[in-house]
């Protein structure tokens, strides 16, 4: 029986190596070449149980993904987010709201570094964390090139106890300027309730008049990128890391 736990499981593709640099809770991934270069914050699932001993961003898919954007010309730095579980007054609450706020202090960490060009960032958001993709779709900043949402999560759950102003397709047809280019990766065999709300973000996406292209892995499963070693699997990443790097040229 294979014990390794799905998160420890390899990444799909196999971008060369490179080391990383460890800040806070930052893990950055500086392409060759002279800067500014553009970005992409890598922001992880949750909510992540409490006993977890190995954090996101030593994960193999995340530094996959930091060394692929790298590999491609973008800076990539994945970011560890407090998304956890606590007993609230009316029972389990997922604690988005830190969340939040740490994906913001990592935005603003990023923008500022000389080594990116702040006019030029992207957000890429998976399961979970794409609850966190909410307030950047209402803000809708004139620097965010591109959003990424990877078998996200797009509507909250009502057993996790999420704050429900944490609904990404609300912000969809909310007032200001237009909504960032938007990727979505779906999976075929995706659970049940993940899938619908996949489907209600696109229908609203429609009549919001904001066009979502969608990279469908038809035979992948959530999580796939560490799950499925498949033909298919590896098309998808690197169709969403094109489509990603794309987005961010000048």
């Amino acid at each position: 029986m294979d014990e390794t736990p799905s998160f420890l499981r390899p990444f799909v593709l196999t971008p060369p190596a490179r080391p990383h640099e460890r800040v806070a809770n930052l893990d950055w991934y500086v392409p060759d070449g002279d800067g500014p270069h553009p970005a992409v914050l890598l922001v992880h699932g949750g909510p992540l149980p409490p006993d977890l001993n190995v954090g996101p961003r030593d994960w193999p898919v995340y530094r996959g993904y930091g060394c692929l954007l790298a590999d491609l010309g973008v800076l990539a730095v994945a970011v560890e987010h407090r998304m956890r579980v606590a007993d609230g007054p009316q029972g389990p609450a997922t604690d988005c709201a830190t969340a939040a706020l740490d994906v913001a202090a990592a935005v603003d960490r990023l923008r500022a570094d000389p080594r990116v060009d702040g006019e030029r960032i992207a957000l890429w958001f998976f399961s979970g964390g794409g609850l966190l993709s909410t307030d950047w779709l209402r803000e809708r900043p004139s620097w965010l090139r591109a959003v990424a949402l990877t078998y996200p999560l797009l509507a909250p759950l009502p057993a996790w106890g999420v704050d429900p102003r944490f609904a990404p397709g609300a912000a969809l047809g909310g007032p200001g300027g237009a909504v960032p280019p938007l990727l979505l990766t779906r999976v075929g065999r995706e659970r049940a309730e993940l899938a619908e709300a996949v489907a209600v973000f696109l229908d609203g996406a429609a009549d919001a008049d904001v066009r979502v292209e969608v990279i469908d892995v038809p035979g992948g499963q959530h999580g796939f990128d560490m799950l499925d070693h498949t033909d298919e699997s590896r098309r998808a990443v690197e169709r969403a890391a094109d489509w990603v790097s794309q987005r961010l040229a000048p």
